[in-house]
């Protein structure tokens, strides 16, 4: 019998949650341990889950087989990645599409000097929505790609607004703008500006006596998150937050609008409408860790994406299965 890849999680926020669920519908999977800033003491999850200080990683070297890191890409990924690299395969969720060749280059080196390998930026988008924008160019090189998220709460612009000097809690929803999509869909390739294609509402709970013209201006003046858009900010109690703010939903879609031979007009849509963000985003980052596995076996080191992965090694499932049930 096969044994099982005994995975870690680094956090237990709304994607540790997320991905100790996954773990839970894997059965090739299984949760040595859950490492926090906390106390883990304090901490309850599942029945049975361990939970240990993020201090204490280093001693599940040669026991976990792939770390899985929930932390935020604001302030928590560019600094524990690179640390868990050189102990652990990892994959992780950084979304600051920006910052992305320089946190590769962070990672693959910590990465190589271990000896292991870490799979970085997956999830929906960066993820599964960067696979698609590929496949579409790829297939269709005179055209224009378009991406559109929302609506929903996006968790890494949510975390980032509650980092902000004076917010309590909060939460932040990307909205696309319908004209735009409409544009697209009739077969048109305009050029969208980024303040063009989606706005965001923050909706954001103050500590008491902070002042709120400053929240404002940090959050609609912040770079890679809200400067770039037309963004704005409504106050509200934790009440209000709890009653109509608590779900995480999301979704979007890829479209690519492009032309073959003489003209011809082609469109090609992926699209993902989902109840839950972050357990979305955990399962992905679970199959990732299924990938990451199999290629450190097959003996690949350093950073990966999504463009790197044998897509046949996100499933559970033989090769002789995959081609005889879904090719």
């Amino acid at each position: 019998m096969q044994k099982a890849i005994k995975i870690g999680i680094v956090g237990y926020g709304n994607l540790g949650k997320g991905v100790e669920k996954a773990i839970a519908q894997n059965p090739d999977m299984e949760l040595e341990a859950i490492f926090t800033r906390r106390q883990p003491e304090q901490m309850i999850g599942a029945p049975g889950v361990r939970f240990e200080h993020i201090s204490a990683a280093e001693q599940y070297i040669g026991i976990i087989d792939v770390m899985i890191l929930c932390g935020g890409s604001a302030t928590d990924l560019p600094e524990q990645t690179p640390r868990m690299a050189r102990m652990f395969n990892t994959v992780d969720s950084y979304d600051t599409h920006a910052k992305i060749p320089a946190f590769y280059d962070a990672v693959n080196a910590a990465a190589q000097e271990g000896g292991k390998l870490s799979i970085i930026s997956t999830g929906w988008d960066p993820g599964l929505f960067s696979l698609n924008r590929l496949l579409a160019e790829a297939i269709l090189p005179e055209g224009h790609n378009y991406t559109f998220w929302g609506k929903g709460v996006s968790q890494g612009h949510s975390d980032a607004i509650r980092r902000v000097p004076g917010v309590k809690a909060g939460v932040q929803y990307t909205i696309p703008v319908q004209a735009a999509i409409g544009r697209i869909r009739s077969g048109e390739t305009p050029e969208l500006d980024t303040r063009e294609k989606h706005v965001r509402q923050c909706f954001v709970v103050a500590e008491e006596g902070a002042n709120k013209d400053d929240i404002t201006s940090a959050i609609v003046t912040m770079p890679n998150y809200f400067s770039d858009y037309d963004t704005t900010v409504t106050f509200i109690t934790e009440d209000e937050l709890r009653a109509n703010h608590s779900g995480m939903p999301h979704g979007g879609f890829v479209i690519r609008s492009g032309v073959t031979g003489e003209g011809t007009k082609q469109i090609v849509e992926f699209g993902l409408t989902l109840g839950s963000n972050p357990e979305f985003t955990s399962s992905v980052l679970v199959a990732c860790a299924r990938a990451g596995y199999r290629m450190s076996r097959d003996g690949v080191k350093g950073a990966k994406t999504i463009f790197d992965l044998p897509i046949g090694y996100l499933s559970p499932k033989s090769a002789d299965q995959l081609r005889r049930e879904l090719l």
